[in-house]
């Protein structure tokens, strides 16, 4: 009797210092239990302190790989991450048109955590009009949210209608995390457009540098336990789970001289 994996595919950018991006979402794939494929849109230059170079895949080469591996190999989810350029967003969204993938997350990473830009100014219109009304869930972060909204978000009561915002009219579900502003608890708004529900994820702040890729790492974790069979709900509130500890996890180590990473292993190794 032949046994199949769940299989996620990561569409995003690589991360030479090995914490955020790719790197990121197939250790957080692993470890969650699914199979992690890859499409890389661009190579970046990277490590704990910052990013010093952005080297764009050719689009050709990126089309060719969401293609090659969803041709023979399929997914059960879409984790979509660093698209960098319009050109990007709009090859990748002409390339996903042609598959029936229904769980598409989409992380729409604009900064890293270092504060380097990692998506062009024209590219956020291509973003808003192209690629999130194909997803199922998206997960800014309140800087992302801000510039995608063209508004300032400054208190934890303006989240919910933030993210009732961001869901193109019920389009499109919404996980808007809370990590930019300053309570000691955290409060990552959750609007399931599915439903037309709000739930408040809560957490206390972790008080590390060791914050590199978190964002990759959730919408990673999120795709995974979709691709696993949980309701959207329970797999965003799974991910949500699943981060903490990787953050809690990984507070105590030392790696670089800038923000190093979660612990994505945590589960398995100390």
């Amino acid at each position: 009797m032949e046994k199949h994996y769940k299989k996620v595919l990561t569409i995003a950018g690589s991360d030479s210092g090995g914490g955020a991006g790719i790197q990121a979402d197939i250790k957080t794939i692993s470890a969650c239990g699914c199979y992690a494929m890859s499409a890389i849109t661009a190579i970046t230059v990277q490590n704990t302190i910052g990013v010093s170079g952005v080297y764009p895949v050719p689009l050709e080469a990126i089309s060719g790989q969401i293609s090659a591996v969803l041709d023979d190999i399929g997914a059960d989810a879409i984790k979509i991450g660093m698209l960098h350029s319009s050109e990007t967003i709009k090859i990748v969204t002409k390339t996903l048109d042609t598959y029936a993938v229904k769980n598409i997350v989409l992380d729409p990473v604009m900064v890293a955590t270092s504060g380097d830009k990692l998506l062009q100014d024209e590219a956020i219109e291509t973003l808003k009009s192209q690629l999130i009304p194909v997803a199922r869930v998206i997960t800014p972060n309140i800087p992302e949210a801000e510039i995608l909204l063209g508004k300032k978000i400054q208190t934890r009561k303006e989240m919910s209608q933030m993210a009732r915002e961001l869901s193109l009219n019920k389009k499109v579900s919404v996980l808007l995390k809370a990590g930019h502003l300053t309570a000691d608890e955290l409060v990552d708004i959750f609007y399931n457009a599915e439903e037309d529900q709000i739930f408040a994820l809560k957490s206390k702040r972790i008080f590390t540098k060791n914050t590199h890729g978190t964002g990759c790492t959730l919408s990673s974790a999120i795709a995974s336990f979709l691709a696993l069979g949980l309701p959207l709900n329970d797999a965003v509130k799974k991910a949500k789970e699943y981060i903490d500890r990787a953050i809690v996890s990984g507070a105590g180590y030392a790696l670089g001289k800038g923000h190093g990473p979660v612990h994505h292993f945590f589960k398995y190794w100390k």
